[in-house]
């Protein structure tokens, strides 16, 4: 939501799993599996379309500001056809690029450093946004940060919760917005 301009912008896609057992599970108990069991590019393709296939309902129905937040794998990285997969569900629904962000973790940067930025360089000149997810709360290196081609950094919620209460944790989330302003990012 804008404060600014008191409108909402933005949602994100949440992925879910109802389990007939264990009912309705998080992703970090069953996405690690997807990865290691070689089935991420499917579920993110999915995810992908479906995420892409909804903005496109919401944008005919008149809500066209909306940008669409969509989490994916490190591993989707290390694939070469990662920009086309993106690009593809787009052009597919009819969506700008810009309506469209892409969230990866820090730990992205644990891969081969200068193929990912390649990659996230080649998604931005597309005009599809770039954010850093849970910012803060792995390999934070601002040396990374200024090469990465990102648009904006998602502070992590651990630093949100105690805003109210905890002065260090509003001095850390001063800090990152201040480290934000100075590369330009939201």
């Amino acid at each position: 939501v804008s404060v600014l301009h008191q409108r909402m912008v933005g949602v994100e896609a949440l992925l879910r799993w109802r389990h007939p057992e264990h009912g309705l599970m998080d992703p970090s108990r069953f996405i690690g599996l997807a990865e290691e069991a070689g089935f991420i590019s499917t579920l993110s393709d999915w995810v992908l379309a479906e995420a892409c296939r909804q903005l496109a309902c919401w944008h005919a129905a008149g809500h066209t500001g909306l940008r669409m937040s969509v989490n994916l794998s490190p591993r989707e990285f290390e694939r070469d056809d990662i920009i086309e997969r993106v690009t593809a569900n787009l052009s597919v629904h009819q969506l700008p690029a810009g309506t469209l962000e892409v969230e990866i973790t820090e730990n992205i940067l644990l891969q081969d450093a200068e193929r990912v930025i390649d990659k996230v360089r080649t998604l931005r000149r597309f005009g599809v946004h770039v954010a850093i997810d849970d910012f803060g709360t792995r390999y934070s290196s601002l040396n990374y940060l200024k090469r990465f081609p990102v648009s904006s950094i998602k502070i992590d919620q651990s630093f949100i919760h105690s805003l109210g209460a905890d002065a260090g944790g509003a001095s850390i989330v001063r800090a990152f917005v201040g480290i934000a302003e100075g590369f330009g990012l939201h």
